[in-house]
């Protein structure tokens, strides 16, 4: 391996310490507001929606088959069902769209 991935590793493992690091360095008492404790509680989930979902639309070989599969993994989580099935829904929705978008010689 090349000598800069070494210091790579070693700057982004130092900036995630940081991060992690100083608020709990700073903040020693409990936090009493409710906006911001709420804003923390979802800061995780907003993150990761962020990460996750232009992901998704660049993940297959056309947009429309990534919103069909957006779209049937919504449908199939609002109504409950686990992650398993949602993730089901999702590949069947993509492949579906797949086949109609290119045909069955793709």
């Amino acid at each position: 391996m090349k000598p800069e991935f070494w210091m790579y590793l070693l700057v982004m493992g130092g900036v995630t310490y940081l991060l992690r690091m100083v608020p709990l360095a700073l903040v020693r008492r409990k936090i009493r507001s409710r906006f911001l404790r709420s804003f923390l509680y979802y800061v995780p989930y907003a993150v990761l929606t962020a990460m996750t979902v232009p992901a998704v639309f660049s993940a297959t070989r056309h947009v429309a088959s990534a919103a069909a599969g957006f779209l049937a993994t919504l449908i199939v989580a609002l109504r409950g069902k686990k992650l398993v099935a949602a993730a089901a829904a999702a590949c069947a929705a993509v492949y579906l769209t797949e086949l109609l978008i290119f045909g069955f010689g793709a």
